[in-house]
């Protein structure tokens, strides 16, 4: 695939416990951070998507474009509200790209936001699945108890222990130390992430990623007009794959279903790969963001990535090759696992990180000479997935 969408502006709030500053609040940084970067002015937009999974377990905001253009006064243009689970930020980056090769649009703001952390425990995602989703099947649900499958099946399949999942946790929780827009920004040591409450056996409370507030944004143009405005380091998509692979539920009722791949992470990546031209990912890619929303998943995605074949996930861990560093850098971010996850901002975050590589402005985290990245979200148990394959060079 030529590339034919650049990023010519990317901006980013810190995730955390914002309880200063309001879903509009977010929207606006992130905004205006792109909106500089990119060297234009607002009334040049004419096209924006709002990312917003979950406004009900939120503040109430972001049913629709309504709170993007009041937000930033984007009125006059078109404005649409994206939600696909956790895919929705990337899914949004999409539906950009793809109005912009129509020729709709010519300059596109994509805005992923989610402030979860003003509502209590009880009040969470958690609850709202329990209360609005099936009868049967909705009851004792838990996204921890879900992945906790993952990881056993591991631990029969394959030998994996709990010191690798640990080890997944380790590795981000460090890198984190070197982003300021990360939540959590402290190195936990193994044997205390092994420590840590049991939550579902056998991923711990620090195998387990916190929900949080937060925005980032983006600026996109088609590539033959990158030219024409200021930005001196444009970063350009090479290849986008979105798979929606079954329903929220349907995985645990297939009798084929083996709970050892995520199976729109698989083919979300195998669109992706073949649009972008990579068959060796390992060695094509400089680094990689992935939802590690629990420290399995990461481990999983491993092999559904093509980055190692299936089973040889936790040698790939244990040997460095995803430590900063190492062959493929993954999650240099600190990924979900320090980061947070407001759910309609964080593949738009994956997006803003690999960009900031791209283009060496990254500060103390930067993976030299990178080149190209990959940026990897999903919902449900990695039912609904997306890879974006993001590259420094035309």
């Amino acid at each position: 695939m030529k590339p034919e969408i650049a990023i010519i502006g990317a901006g980013c709030t810190q995730f955390g416990e914002l309880f200063t500053k309001s879903y509009n609040d977010l929207i606006a940084e992130a905004s205006l951070e792109a909106i500089k970067e990119a060297g234009i002015k607002i009334p040049q937009i004419d096209g924006a998507w709002l990312s917003t999974a979950f406004p009900d377990v939120g503040v109430y905001k972001g049913r629709s474009g309504l709170d993007l253009a009041e937000t930033l006064g984007l009125y006059g243009i078109p404005i649409t509200r994206v939600s696909n689970y956790c895919a929705s930020g990337a899914d949004a980056v999409r539906n950009a790209m793809n109005a912009l090769l129509s020729g709709d649009v010519n300059v596109a703001l994509v805005v992923g936001v989610e402030k979860q952390r003003d509502r209590s425990p009880q009040q969470s995602i958690v609850k709202m699945m329990v209360e609005t989703g099936h009868p049967y099947y909705q009851k004792g649900f838990t996204a921890a108890g879900t992945f906790a499958v993952f990881a056993n099946r591991y631990v029969k399949e394959f030998g994996l222990t709990r010191e690798d999942l640990a080890c997944v946790s380790e590795k981000n929780h460090k890198n984190a130390v070197l982003n300021p827009k990360a939540f959590y920004k402290k190195e936990i040591k193994r044997e205390d992430i092994l420590r840590s409450p049991m939550v579902a056996y056998p991923l711990t409370l620090l195998d387990c990623c916190p929900t949080t507030d937060g925005a980032a944004a983006l600026i996109l143009v088609r590539n033959e007009d990158s030219e024409i405005f200021k930005n001196e380091k444009p970063v350009y998509i090479r290849g986008v794959g979105l798979s929606v692979e079954s329903g929220w539920d349907q995985p645990f009722f297939d009798s084929e279903f083996d709970f050892i791949t995520f199976k729109g992470a698989k083919k979300a990546a195998e669109i992706a790969y073949a649009k972008a031209e990579i068959s060796n990912p390992l060695s094509e890619l400089s680094l990689a963001e992935v939802h590690d929303c629990f420290s399995i998943s990461e481990i999983v995605l491993y092999s559904d990535l093509g980055l190692c074949k299936k089973g040889d996930e936790a040698r790939m861990l244990r040997d460095g090759l995803t430590q900063r560093g190492g062959k493929l850098p993954v999650n240099i971010s600190g990924g979900l696992l320090s980061c947070g996850h407001p759910v309609g901002a964080t593949g738009v975050r994956q997006i803003y990180e690999i960009t900031r590589h791209l283009q060496g402005k990254a500060g103390e985290r930067q993976v030299s000479g990178a080149h190209t990245g990959l940026a990897q979200v999903f919902g449900g148990p990695g039912s609904v997935s997306s890879v974006t394959i993001i590259s420094s060079k035309k």
